[in-house]
């Protein structure tokens, strides 16, 4: 396999199915025994998917450890995947490593990470020529290749790409010029879909078939749809990497997870609904009322606040924190933790596309029209999330109802989302965007 500059590499890495790529500046001590550095706080998560994160509280300082879909490329493209690597975010510090990358993969590249003492080292622990590339599939899985020192393309990689983006441990590789990846797969959709007009309401159901949708607030359902996307709740992007927006008004929802813990969480919505939530027409109970950072809301009583956050830092202080949901006595009904959230914003949300759409009725049928250009957010972080929220400028507003079924019997209808005015969307993201598809 002759992979001589960046190009080649990125129609190599396309093969695989990868829609981003990613690459390291490797040192003599990112290797097997020492792991390999990702970064000096959770802002790597923003890039590399990984899975559910699990607390180990083994230490004074909890260690948060998440598996990592991760498959190693050998110099003749074979893969095969390394089925113990994990990410361990080590809170005393902050730092992210990856490790676990070499055990049971035979494509891994072994002799490349053996450990050096400390007294045969070469480079004081600064650059040593090797150069990681992640290559980051839809799906979740990262196809890892190593550029060994001393090669025509680790030398290229570093001369063309590395002073650019100086400073930064986990760098973006350009894919943009490769056909179908990424961003050029998206808006090239989004301009088929504007370029129709008006998409009659519907949704796809389980098995990916096409099901009217009759109601007003189908423009999200619709929109993934004609993406060929059935509705879910998995923290993944929706399309090659992006997470997809439609939105018709100033308020836009960005996540909907429901709390993991405290008394919404033993008890359920239900419960929680009818102990906190108040009267309404047609319903038993309705939970509702926007909750700001701080501020006791009037209609719960309830208020929202962030334990483990230092706002004026715009770090995590404790992983073990997250959003409470309190009463009057300071006590938490309703916790969503830093871990859950990790998962929801991070993960699903580092990429996002945000697209305006009109309701218009053609021969009494709801449909909507989306519209140009669309807006695109690069490069978030749960740090951001946070600090947009105790800022005031994201709410949690809530939409769960108790009501009687036909039976006489109460069902509940759960709805936690966070919500945020478009005006607002551009404090989430390093860069914000237009796109004229």
């Amino acid at each position: 396999m002759d992979l001589n500059n960046l190009t080649d590499l990125g129609k190599f890495l396309y093969g695989f199915g990868v829609s981003r790529a990613y690459f390291k500046m490797l040192s003599e001590n990112d290797n097997s025994k020492n792991q390999i550095y990702l970064g000096g706080s959770f802002k790597v998560l923003q890039q590399l998917p990984f899975g559910k994160i699990r607390e180990y509280p083994e230490t004074k300082n909890p260690n948060y450890k998440a598996p990592v879909n991760l498959w190693w490329i050998n110099d003749s493209g074979q893969t095969a995947q390394a089925p113990n690597a994990q990410m361990i975010l080590y809170t005393k510090y902050p730092e992210v490593r990856l490790s676990g990358f070499l055990i049971s993969c035979p494509t891994a590249p072994g002799e490349d990470f053996r450990a050096i003492k400390p007294e045969d080292r070469h480079n004081n622990n600064d650059k040593d020529g090797r150069v990681l590339i992640f290559g980051v599939c839809p799906d979740g899985r990262i196809f890892a290749f190593l550029v060994r020192k001393n090669t025509v393309l680790a030398k290229t990689i570093i001369n063309e790409l590395n002073d650019i983006q100086s400073g930064k441990t986990i760098q973006e590789f350009p894919l943009a010029g490769i056909k179908g990846t990424d961003k050029t797969g998206l808006l090239s959709k989004l301009h088929e879909i504007v370029s129709i007009g008006w998409h009659e309401s519907i949704r796809l159901d389980t098995n990916g078939n096409k099901k009217p949708y009759n109601a007003k607030n189908g423009g999200g359902y619709t929109l993934e749809a004609l993406f060929g996307i059935t509705p879910n709740s998995i923290a993944e992007p929706d399309f090659k990497g992006w997470e997809l927006k439609a939105f018709s008004g100033q308020r836009i929802t960005l996540i909907t997870p429901e709390p993991d813990k405290g008394f919404y969480h033993e008890r359920g919505a239900k419960e929680f609904a009818l102990r906190y939530g108040h009267d309404a027409p047609n319903v038993v109970k309705y939970f509702t009322g926007t909750h700001k950072a701080d501020v006791y809301n009037t209609t719960s009583n309830l208020a929202l606040v962030i334990k483990g956050f230092d706002y004026d830092k715009g770090t995590i202080t404790d992983m073990g924190g997250g959003l409470h949901l309190i009463d009057k006595q300071n006590n938490p009904v309703a916790i969503w933790s830093f871990n859950e959230l990790l998962t929801h914003w991070g993960r699903k949300h580092s990429h996002a596309c945000y697209v305006h759409y009109n309701v218009e009725m053609h021969n009494n049928k709801i449909g909507y029209v989306y519209l140009s250009p669309v807006y695109l957010g690069e490069k978030t972080e749960l740090s951001l999330f946070l600090k947009t929220m105790q800022a005031g400028l994201i709410l949690y507003d809530p939409a769960t109802k108790v009501m009687l079924n036909e039976k006489g019997n109460t069902n509940v209808k759960a709805r936690s989302q966070f919500r945020i005015n478009f005006n607002n969307l551009t404090k989430l993201y390093e860069r914000f965007y237009l796109e004229n598809v």
